[in-house]
């Protein structure tokens, strides 16, 4: 009989996993890498900003009062030195500062008479420094941030037409088991497959790229073989299941996986609900991630096994849980982590009603799962760690 693997090693094993794995990084255009991670530190290619600009409409001025005027300077123009004292120029928000300039004077704090400005000059700057934000050389970001439009920005602002990252990784959903349904409402035995249209969704926010989807596999071996062969022709890396990862009569991935080779990274882990969710790697290096078939489960698993692995996969760390606190009591579930659905009201996360492993209603309902470690209660107004549904740097 297998071991279960405690909940906090089995997300560094296959975070590991996916780490010694990880693809080639490659360059992608700008607009094209929202969601993708840093593979190389940014660093500033210039000063940020490049130059002292204005950040009011005014002049820009040089000695005391009152200023002559001589130019003008608008944004994205090329200013002269200001040579002279008692001179100045009209400058717009975001305008090169003149060298030799004193003050930026804004201009509803000024007045004009006869050719001649004077108004207030104010004791904070109202012009940003040359590598006020930023220094050229520095880095602003480490490999492994998540890109998001912030980290766009940021680098467009400071010349990058590319950026160096990981590339998104490739995945595939099979969805195992003879009695469900894929349309219609559920009947004579038979249930609707809520997994299969939900799943490649939470792929996706999760960064990946979904190559291949394919449901209900038919309950035999023959077909479980068949189906992750075709996943893997499809280019998939990380090759999500769902359902079969017991050992009764009509559970055929365990012997799917030893007829293809494959090694167990993990294979089941002490965590309710969930715990016979599996992670192997096939001989051609790609990952199937077993998932138990009971909804709340699965999503469990997800979270549990399936990102850990697709952040060593992209260089990034394991994902952090955040921290709330309780406001009911949660109970434990002895040597096992439990994972509790809840949902946060009033500042604080509370356990949500319909959270049993095959329910949904619960699930749809709630943030996350409040993690109570093994041997372990939570108590109202205690701390706890969460872990969400999605991590939020993909969402």
């Amino acid at each position: 009989m297998t071991l279960p693997i405690a909940w906090t090693t089995a997300r560094e094993i296959v975070h590991a996993a996916g780490s010694a794995v990880a693809p080639e990084p490659v360059e992608v255009p700008l607009a094209d890498a929202d969601g993708l991670t840093l593979a190389a530190d940014l660093v500033t290619l210039t000063d940020l900003p490049a130059f002292a600009t204005s950040s009011v409409d005014g002049w820009a001025a040089r000695g005391p009062a009152p200023w002559r005027i001589v130019g003008r300077v608008l944004a994205g123009d090329t200013a002269a030195p200001l040579t002279a004292d008692g001179t100045c120029v009209e400058i717009a928000t975001g305008g090169m500062v003149p060298d030799g300039t004193t003050a930026v004077v804004r201009i509803e704090e000024s007045e004009t008479v006869d050719g001649l400005v004077s108004g207030a000059v104010r004791r904070q700057p109202d012009w940003r420094r040359q590598g006020e934000e930023a220094a050229a050389g520095e880095v602003l970001l480490p490999a492994g941030t998540p890109v998001t439009p912030g980290v766009i920005g940021l680098a467009a602002s400071c010349g990058y037409d590319t950026l160096t990252c990981r590339p998104a990784p490739r995945t595939a959903l099979l969805v195992f088991g003879d009695e469900l349904l894929t349309s219609g409402v559920p009947a004579d035995g038979r249930v609707r497959d809520a997994l299969g249209p939900a799943l490649p969704s939470w792929l996706r926010r999760a960064g990946t790229q979904v190559v291949h989807a394919r449901g209900p596999v038919a309950d035999t071996l023959e077909e479980h073989v068949a189906a992750l062969r075709k996943a893997v022709d499809a280019g998939a890396q990380v090759i999500c299941t769902t359902g079969g990862t017991m050992h009764g009569p009509v559970d055929h991935l365990h012997p799917a996986l030893a007829e293809l080779g494959a090694r167990y990274v993990v294979n089941t882990v002490a965590v309710r609900p969930g715990f016979p969710m599996l992670v192997a790697q096939l001989p051609g290096g790609q990952f199937v991630a077993g998932l138990p078939g009971n909804p709340q489960s699965t999503f469990v698993a997800l979270v549990s096994l399936v990102l850990p692995l697709l952040a060593g996969l992209t260089g990034r760390t394991v994902p952090e849980p955040a921290t709330v606190t309780l406001g009911a009591d949660v109970p434990g579930r002895g040597d096992f982590t439990h994972l509790a659905l809840v949902t946060l009201a009033g500042g604080r996360a509370h356990p949500v009603a319909h959270a049993g492993s095959s329910m949904l209603r619960g699930l749809a309902n709630s943030v996350g799962f409040a993690v109570i470690p093994p041997g372990t209660e939570g108590h109202a107004g205690a701390p706890a760690q969460l872990v969400p549904l999605l991590d939020g740097d993909r969402a």
